[in-house]
């Protein structure tokens, strides 16, 4: 099957629905995105069927443990790890991050150095922050560049020193779109020995993640973001695989990456991760593997939203009274997302998602847990921004409705 956008939405269930007789839009998708009917019947016909802890004698326990290798499988696949056991399983990005840091930060010593950025969302910042408190290391955080809200390469580069423990940063900005090529800096950090991890959150929905290829030790992404459940997943790299020391209980496995894993794993999020990673797949030839099918499928899911970016930014052109926080040239459309940033002249981002979700029009506004980035842009205190983010099963008429919807706030 190749990438179609009407059957795209037809397999979900939320597209299809009216309320109050009326279509809806959704353009919340940095927030959570919504959910192929393939992934309900998964995650239901596990419950129904086979509910169950890992390690008995019977059947649905050995189903519960076939579903737990096979979860690990597939997101080995959507992440190029170099195994399965280097895939962890939390109840969600931030939790493991959380997690995480306390294993990773255990021998850090005062005067040891942290660097995060202002463009990240605060799960890769405060995390990190509270851990370099508890040691006595310091934090400094990189800044962004205002005029097209990327990182500031050079700046963050120049705060990598013998000193440097590990480097927290984006992929992609939840609020700007803004891509980070992180590559450089993951080689810089290593050149001195820091770590670095990495919140692939807003990343993992519109572009291939390959951890081999990046080299980083660590990369942290949550399955509601990428049309599954609540479930947080994170890459630990071999080398720290086993020599961490996380926090867990005595009698918990000390082998592979249940070392991390605490507590009953959300099975039903896992069987539905399993059937999000294979709709991402699904716009390919069966016979490849699957791997190879992710990467023709998000091709073509990534150009499609190119091409609704590029839609987008040329209606957005025609206003002048609307600011745009982010890469606004088309030119430079592979560097961003399809989430966009906005402020209006006339009108507050609180006042302008009220109006939109009366006409069922569903967006965000505020400041999405990227508080580094509002604070360097000043808008913290005044409302953040509208957020406008658009998945690959959105359309072009939905773009026209929203620009029709925002009619009252442009200035004529």
């Amino acid at each position: 099957m190749t990438f179609c956008p009407k059957t795209v939405r037809e397999q979900f269930p939320a597209l299809q629905q009216q309320i109050k007789g009326s279509p809806v839009c959704f353009f919340d998708g940095p927030g959570g995105s919504q959910v192929p009917q393939s992934v309900l019947d998964a995650m239901t016909n596990y419950l129904g069927r086979y509910n169950s802890n890992l390690g008995g004698s019977f059947f649905s326990s050995h189903k519960t443990v076939e579903l737990m290798e096979q979860a690990r499988q597939h997101a080995q696949a959507l992440l190029n790890a170099p195994s399965e056991q280097n895939i962890v399983f939390g109840a969600n990005m931030t939790s493991l991050t959380f997690l995480l840091s306390r294993a990773i930060s255990r021998n850090w010593q005062a005067g040891d150095e942290i660097i995060v950025t202002a463009l990240d969302h605060y799960s890769n910042v405060s995390s990190w922050q509270q851990a370099a408190q508890d040691k006595g290391a310091v934090v400094h955080q990189a800044r962004i560049n205002e005029d097209d809200c990327t990182l500031d390469y050079e700046h963050l580069l120049s705060l990598i020193t013998p000193k440097t423990r590990l480097v927290a940063l984006s992929y992609a900005s939840n609020t700007t779109g803004s891509l980070v090529d992180v590559k450089p800096i993951i080689e810089a950090a290593h050149q001195v020995g820091a770590q670095v991890y990495l919140d692939a959150v807003h990343f993992v929905p519109h572009r291939l993640v390959d951890v081999q290829a990046l080299g980083c030790d660590f990369l942290a992404c949550s399955a509601y973001k990428f049309f599954g459940p609540h479930l947080g997943i994170a890459y630990v790299a071999p080398k720290w695989l086993h020599s961490l020391d996380p926090y867990k209980v005595e009698p918990a496995t000390n082998e592979g990456p249940g070392r991390f894993e605490t507590g009953t794993q959300s099975f039903e999020a896992l069987a539905g991760l399993v059937a999000a990673i294979r709709y991402m797949a699904q716009f390919s030839s069966p016979e490849l593997s699957l791997r190879q099918r992710l990467v023709h499928s998000f091709e073509q899911c990534q150009a499609h939203e190119m091409e609704l970016s590029r839609y987008f930014l040329d209606k957005l052109a025609q206003h002048s009274d609307i600011t745009l926080y982010g890469i606004s040239d088309k030119n430079r459309i592979h560097e961003r997302t399809p989430t966009f940033a906005l402020r209006f002249k006339e009108a507050m981002p609180s006042d302008i998602a009220q109006v939109l979700g009366t006409h069922n029009i569903c967006v965000w506004h505020g400041h999405f847990y990227a508080l580094g980035l509002c604070r360097q842009l000043r808008l913290l205190d005044r409302g953040g921004v509208l957020r406008i983010g658009f998945m690959h099963y959105n359309t072009r008429d939905e773009v026209d409705s929203l620009f029709d919807a925002l009619q009252p706030f442009l200035i004529r």
